[in-house]
């Protein structure tokens, strides 16, 4: 029995010999067209130049040749028709007359000749003037002229095809250039093979680093794609009870979550071909190519079956058609048209599995996303908890921690982060400690990574005037007093008025609860931590700043959010007008009417907000000017270093606690440790916007 009927009997597929397995042909070095074009080049240049071998002789004019041949010093001529050229061979002696001049001045010249030559208008006229001459000179004894021609032929072949062979040359080259790659016209790439698919294959001989114990925190998708693979290998076990693999399955979300990675990993587990592509490579130049390349990947995995096609990127090909007239690109759109025709034409038999990444899924044609094509849709959001701790563990294993580095405490403080964010961080720590000439990353490095992320690269020589100072510190003190006595407010973790980053002053980080659902109090103590700096500038100094441009961005998102989109209003309503397919339309789905009703009710929310922040950091007036005067002196104060100052936090933080009701690790629960972003920044990252 033949490999390829084991392979067939195992798994249940047709299995058809790939392209570019040995056949028997003769291996060796593979030939390259361009030396021939090459040696053909210089072999016409070379003819060109010296295609005629033409003697070398010294060029007089005609007068010498007359006073030559009155002496008698010439032994014959030959005159060259076809160039109007006369050559001159001397005798004997004559050689000898000039033979110090002809070696000194002209060494080309052969004893044999000719000697000298020299141009005519016409070579008939010449000729009668030369006879003429003869008769005016009648004792002088006429020499033989014998007529010749000299390469005409072959130097009108030569310009013909010299400057065709040269646009070949030009034009070939721009080809592959617009083709890319090497291998010449031919090779992958080339001109001739455009639309032949880019896919990189990843065989049983290609080796892949990657597996799912790489991946972390994506548990349930891990579960989803380890089924597709189980499938593709033991394809008897479904199908036994009747069951259908999905043709096609779309990984979903953020960017930097792991979709690309979750491939990849899939590549190292799969023991079948998996042929990995971009969007963006199947569009081109030319028109049709990226259809054309379609029908080529699909080709070459149905010669591999089973298999498993991943796209990454696919929105850069399957977005919606029609619904922009103006923005529409046929190509894309015949591109996407040949892949819904691949996708739906083979059936589920044959083990063809296309998998697909994209962070925009609201973007993508409707006819992509039915049954029968993708139909599953893989969602892949940011870790939780336990997740970010999981996926810290792996990216420290090539790092060298202190044994004082506490996972945990850092999964707790980067609530939000994806598993891109993380890697980040930890590399981050690795520089930072190796710039201090530790020997080991210690829990310090991490904290300066994670400021270094959140805030930007610490400004350490920024010069900045006392009174702007102590207003910036009056800022952060009054956001970390409202966050430490409003009982909705996140967690104060640590508060500077180190500036870093472009615009950033000073920051207050926040560990707030891990939670999907916000109620009203929750979103009206956040408004009112957020409004903190602006009240306190607003007590201490009687004057406000430009220092609150970012918190005001940010409780304006939160107020209209509450009032448009969750419907926390009485006056409006129970009503939502957030629509996510029409977010980028200029139209409002409601009247002038309730458009001003909406704006004074977010005036009214905010102002009731600054009112409630006013009286409370009046009633904490003390502890504020503390708070202010110990930023002053040390510029970074930790939680522990708050308490020292004011007293412990009123409100104590619930637990965490697993699917037991057990306590997890007995840690406070934590989540977004930006809850204010620094001060006078543009970071966002609150949950109700």
């Amino acid at each position: 029995m033949s490999q390829d009927e084991s392979r067939q009997n195992e798994r249940g597929f047709p299995r058809l010999r790939p392209r570019g397995e040995d056949n028997g042909q003769r291996k060796g070095p593979k030939f390259n067209i361009y030396w021939v074009w090459a040696i053909i080049f210089a072999v016409l240049v070379a003819f060109q130049l010296f295609g005629s071998f033409a003697p070398d002789a010294k060029e007089i004019d005609e007068l010498e040749f007359y006073q030559m041949l009155e002496k008698g010093d010439i032994d014959k001529l030959t005159t060259i028709t076809n160039k109007n050229l006369i050559r001159i061979t001397l005798t004997q002696g004559g050689y000898q007359k000039y033979k110090d001049q002809l070696s000194k001045k002209w060494p080309g010249v052969s004893e044999k000749g000719p000697h000298f030559e020299f141009r005519v208008i016409k070579a008939e006229e010449f000729k009668k003037e030369l006879n003429t001459w003869y008769k005016d000179h009648p004792t002088i004894k006429e020499v033989p002229n014998k007529p010749a021609q000299e390469g005409e032929w072959f130097t009108s072949i030569i310009q013909f095809l010299l400057p065709l062979v040269v646009i070949i040359l030009i034009w070939v080259m721009l080809m592959r250039k617009m083709g890319g790659g090497a291998g010449g016209s031919s090779g992958p790439g080339g001109i001739f093979n455009i639309g032949k698919s880019r896919a990189t294959l990843f065989d049983k001989g290609t080796k892949v680093n990657i597996n799912f114990s790489d991946v972390a925190g994506l548990d349930e998708a891990k579960v989803e794609v380890m089924e597709i693979v189980d499938f593709l290998k033991n394809p008897k076990k479904y199908t036994a009870l009747g069951g259908k693999i999905p043709k096609g399955a779309l990984l979903v979300g953020p960017p930097g979550t792991g979709k690309t990675l979750l491939a990849k990993a899939m590549a190292g587990e799969a023991q079948v071909p998996f042929f990995s592509m971009s969007g963006s490579d199947f569009v081109e130049l030319f028109v049709g190519v990226g259809a054309s390349r379609v029908r080529d990947l699909f080709k070459q995995a149905r010669e591999k079956a089973p298999c498993i096609i991943f796209i990454d990127e696919i929105d850069a090909i399957g977005r919606a058609r029609g619904k922009n007239a103006m923005m529409s690109n046929d190509e894309r759109e015949s591109t996407l048209n040949q892949l819904l025709v691949e996708m739906d034409g083979f059936s589920g038999e044959s083990g063809i599995i296309v998998l697909a990444a994209t962070n925009r899924p609201d973007v993508l044609d409707s006819a992509l996303l039915r049954p029968g094509r993708f139909d599953r849709q893989i969602s892949i959001d940011k870790p939780d908890l336990k997740g970010r701790e999981h996926i810290f563990k792996v990216h420290l294993k090539p790092i060298k921690i202190s044994e004082k580095v506490d996972i945990y405490k850092l999964a707790e403080q980067t609530p939000g982060f994806a598993g891109a964010d993380i890697a980040n961080i930890c590399n981050e720590a690795a520089l930072i400690a190796a710039r201090k000439g530790k020997q080991s990353v210690e829990m310090e490095d991490f904290q300066d990574a994670v400021d270094r992320v959140i805030g930007g690269l610490e400004k350490k020589n920024k010069i900045i005037s006392p009174d702007e100072k102590k207003i910036i510190a009056y800022h952060e003190a009054g956001h970390a007093i409202c966050g430490w006595f409003l009982e909705h407010a996140y967690p104060l973790l640590k508060v500077t008025i180190v500036p870093r980053g472009v615009a950033a002053l000073g920051y207050a980080q926040y560990t707030p609860k891990e939670q999907y659902l916000y109620n009203t109090d929750q979103l009206t103590d956040q408004i009112c931590m957020t409004l903190g700096g602006r009240a306190s500038e607003d007590i201490f100094f009687g004057k406000i700043s430009t220092g609150a441009q970012n918190d005001l961005q940010q409780i304006t998102r939160i107020a209209y959010s509450m009032i448009t989109v969750y419907g926390m209003n009485d006056k409006v309503g129970n009503v939502s007008f957030y629509d996510p397919a029409a977010e980028n339309s200029f139209t409002k789905p409601y009247s002038e009417e309730t458009s001003r009703l909406i704006d004074d009710e977010v005036r009214k929310l905010i102002e009731e907000a600054y009112g409630k922040t006013k009286a409370l950091l009046l009633e904490k007036k003390a502890q504020v000017e503390k708070l202010a005067e110990a930023l002053l002196s040390k510029e970074v104060l930790f939680q522990s270093d708050v308490e020292a100052l004011i007293g412990k936090r009123p409100y104590g933080e619930k637990k965490i606690l697993d699917v037991d009701g057990n306590p997890s690790h007995g840690a406070e629960e934590s989540s977004i440790s930006e809850g204010v972003p620094p001060y006078d920044s543009n970071v966002t990252n609150h949950p109700a916007t």
